[in-house]
């Protein structure tokens, strides 16, 4: 499917796009905000900035993907592949990733507060500085995973009194 053929379906109303073949499209900077690109090939896409809250993009391959700055917030990525893919900067907060392929991938500084990750592979990711509280990393694959100077509690919060004895 041709980009503009997308985008034009989409501002009819069309939300569905299950199955779509969007290999090496370029839809960096549009809004698809409720869009179902479940098992589509969106691998190798440039999606620089695109905002996709609360799609359903489980099941899609998007390997190699550039998705830096992408607005993933309440999506569905469930059993996605990402390997390779540049998520660097992006709103993942309370996305579901549960058994994602995100073998190194590029998560550095993204927002991934609340994210369902279980049983997600993150084998060699760069999560370097990204916002991790309160995601569930129960089953998660996190060997070799770059996890220098994440964020897992809320640094403004009081730190704990120890009662003297």
């Amino acid at each position: 499917m041709e980009p503009q053929t997308l985008l034009q379906k989409y501002a009819r109303g069309e939300r569905h796009f299950a199955k779509s073949n969007l290999a090496r499209v370029d839809l960096s900077l549009v809004d698809l905000s409720h869009i179902n690109l479940s098992h589509a090939n969106l691998s190798q896409a440039i999606l620089h900035g695109t905002t996709l809250i609360r799609a359903n993009l489980s099941h899609t391959n998007l390997a190699q993907a550039k998705l830096i700055a992408a607005d993933f917030s309440g999506a569905d990525l469930s059993n996605s592949n990402l390997r390779d893919a540049l998520l660097s900067s992006a709103e993942l907060a309370g996305t579901s990733l549960q058994g994602a392929n995100l073998e190194n991938a590029t998560l550095s500084h993204s927002n991934l507060r609340g994210a369902n990750l279980k049983n997600a592979n993150l084998r060699n990711a760069n999560l370097r500085g990204a916002d991790l509280r309160g995601a569930d990393l129960l089953g998660a694959n996190l060997q070799q995973a770059d996890l220098s100077d994440v964020i897992v509690e809320d640094p403004a919060a009081p730190s704990p009194q120890v009662p003297q004895l």
